[in-house]
């Protein structure tokens, strides 16, 4: 594995799980590493002390072998970012607290700070509907979202936030900046 990439996804998801947008054994992250190959965090992976045994090397146009079944469980979901939106460079899997929390009562974000507003003006929350049938349907839901919508995250309803850029450092910024939106929001509405 290349080192520069490996310290870049180390040092942000560090930084991710310090900022509890990841859980111990919670959250996925991944990269491009070819046309149609990418890394993924291992299913069993904590997120903060990240090295390179917790990542598994995948093929997206290939039949899906033993080493599917180490892999995160929202590897489907990468995959089928990464098929469907050739500029997908970076995809992670995140549950912000306050972003979360705030899609349970709400079905638009519109940020009222200065960085959230800049960035955003809004964010439409996408309501899954039904959670037993959700891990079969979310990569398809997902992917012909951002293929029908120009944005490059998708809060999720009671279950978290996918993004992706072509940019590690610009991906992990927009999810900071909504969540610390989300957070205000939230610390303002109980005013």
């Amino acid at each position: 594995m290349d080192k520069h990439l490996l310290n870049e996804l180390k040092h942000i998801s560090h930084s991710m799980f310090s900022k509890n947008y990841f859980g111990v054994f919670h959250g996925s992250i991944s990269a491009k590493v070819s046309v149609d190959t990418f890394i993924i965090n291992k299913k069993d992976a904590i997120l903060d002390e990240i090295d390179e045994n917790q990542f598994i090397r995948l093929t997206c146009n290939s039949k899906q072998d033993y080493r599917w079944k180490d892999a995160s469980v929202d590897v489907n979901i990468h995959k089928a970012i990464y098929t469907h939106l050739p500029n997908a460079k970076y995809i992670s899997y995140t549950m912000p607290p306050y972003a979360t929390a705030y899609s349970l009562e709400h079905t638009l974000v519109i940020p009222q700070d200065y960085y959230g507003e800049t960035i955003f003006k809004e964010i439409a929350v996408f309501d899954p509907k039904n959670f037993k049938d959700w891990d079969k349907r979310a990569p398809h839901e997902i992917s012909n979202f951002f293929k029908n919508n120009n944005t490059h995250l998708l809060l999720i309803k009671g279950f978290g936030l996918i993004s992706y850029d072509r940019d590690l450092t610009e991906m992990v910024k927009k999810v900071a900046i909504l969540e610390n939106s989300c957070r205000l929001l939230i610390i303002n509405s109980r005013n």
